[in-house]
């Protein structure tokens, strides 16, 4: 029986950055794990599982400003189908903004759910320029947060972490403008397409 049970609530879990957020957490945990991606069919086997763990870590993108959909869904079946034993919930969330606090809101809304529903809070890492950090040579600042976390919950010890690229804003926007310039160019996409709000031809099929 795994002590954590960790459910990756991107709306792209199986190739997602939350994904290697997790599997970094498993290997710095000193407690078993279970892992999933959070899925519509998959709710019910989740939430059995929480009757025999006592710790569940969400990880998750920000999704405007808020928590995706999927996880909104999954926490609207908690409430109608509660384990008998609460586990103590903990957090990772990652944002592409460079600020770290963009993740506040979301935070927000899980300690909201916990509190209504009786769920303990654990631990919280915020993480700011998700998309991009483990691709840098700062991907040490994150890992060295995801170690953190990992034995704050092992340890009952719970903290609330923030960890982001020590970049001045300047220079992240731009190198991310041209990161995504690039991505759009791999994709037959100019510039001047992605400045407009069309995101199909006018031909008919």
């Amino acid at each position: 029986m795994a002590e954590i049970t960790i459910v990756n609530a991107s709306p792209r879990a199986p190739k997602s950055n939350s994904k290697i957020y997790a599997q970094i957490f498993s290997d710095y945990s000193d407690l078993s794990t279970d892992y999933f991606n959070l899925s519509p069919k998959n709710h019910l086997e989740i939430a059995q599982k929480l009757d025999k763990c006592n710790h569940l870590l969400f990880v998750f993108p920000l999704y405007a400003d808020s928590i995706p959909v999927g996880l909104l869904n999954f926490l609207k079946f908690l409430e109608q189908n509660p384990p008998q034993k609460k586990p103590v919930v903990s957090v990772i969330v990652n944002c592409g903004f460079l600020e770290y606090s963009q993740n506040d809101i979301a935070v927000q809304q899980l300690k909201l759910f916990c509190s209504i529903n009786d769920y303990p809070v654990g631990s919280v890492l915020k993480i700011g320029s998700g998309e991009a950090i483990l691709d840098t040579p700062f991907a040490f600042l994150v890992k060295r947060k995801i170690k953190k976390i990992a034995h704050s919950i092992s340890k009952k010890r719970y903290v609330n972490l923030h960890t982001t690229m020590p970049l001045f804003k300047k220079t992240f926007i731009k190198a991310s403008t041209n990161f995504w310039i690039n991505k759009g160019k791999s994709n037959g996409i100019t510039k001047e397409q992605m400045e407009t709000m069309k995101i199909e031809d006018d031909k008919v099929v």
